[in-house]
């Protein structure tokens, strides 16, 4: 990897872990001088930054204006949600109905290593700082990346992994806000239970509603004005 090339990592990780935790909010102006100083790169590797930050649909740009940390619209929310249950339960589908045992060995690391940090984690109502918030958020990333894994489709795994890194920012919001008050863990077991029991209908109904809860929680915390300015 060339020096640009690592440079251009370095303020990509930076700047999507500032957004994702809040610290550069929603509409809020980049500016590009600032930004150089503070990642310690030069203008050529932030740009690129910013075009991957685009791709992830972070940050948003407008003709010559400039950069902006993209909005976060309630409608996109509903939108991605929907489709994201609708990919996700066909390739949980195809997964049950064709991975093995290797497919069913990832599921149940990945499960463990997921449930193991969920309980331990602070009581519901309790604040999640950044930081726990950052490490549940790998782990659940990897339990959903294991159930879809053994569709057999290239095409629609890329296609779950797009959506929801789309809604990782949303998600995030929705765990920050929600203080814990809903419990993911019992949810996350119940899905778990009936992938690696072969209860194909069952499985599909859990994710789905596992996953249009968090639009559900997002909109209730919108409503009680809990989220900052979008």
């Amino acid at each position: 990897m060339s020096p640009d090339k690592t440079l251009a990592d370095k303020a990509y990780r930076k700047l999507r872990a500032e957004i994702l935790d809040g610290h550069l909010g929603a509409g809020q102006k980049l500016k590009l001088e600032a930004l150089a100083k503070d990642c310690a790169v030069g203008m050529s590797p932030l740009r690129e930054a910013l075009a991957r930050l685009q791709g992830d649909h972070l940050v948003v740009s407008e003709g010559q204006r400039g950069f902006w940390v993209a909005p976060l619209p309630l409608d996109e929310i509903d939108d991605v949600s929907r489709v994201r249950a609708m990919l996700e339960t066909e390739a949980l589908s195809a997964s049950i109905a064709k991975g093995g045992s290797a497919w069913e060995r990832r599921v149940k690391e990945a499960f463990e290593r997921l449930s193991q940090f969920e309980e331990g984690m602070p009581s519901p109502g309790t604040e999640r700082p950044a930081a726990l918030l950052n490490a549940w958020e790998e782990r659940n990333h990897a339990f959903h990346a294991a159930l879809v894994s053994g569709s057999g489709s290239p095409c629609l795994t890329r296609l779950c992994e797009q959506l929801y890194q789309q809604s990782e920012r949303y998600r995030r919001v929705s765990r920050m806000v929600s203080g814990g008050r809903r419990n993911v863990h019992e949810e996350h077991v119940a899905i778990f239970r009936a992938a690696l029991e072969r209860q194909t209908l069952k499985a599909c109904r859990l994710v789905e509603d596992h996953i249009l809860r968090t639009a559900e929680q997002i909109r209730l915390a919108m409503s009680l004005n809990e989220l900052p300015d979008a």
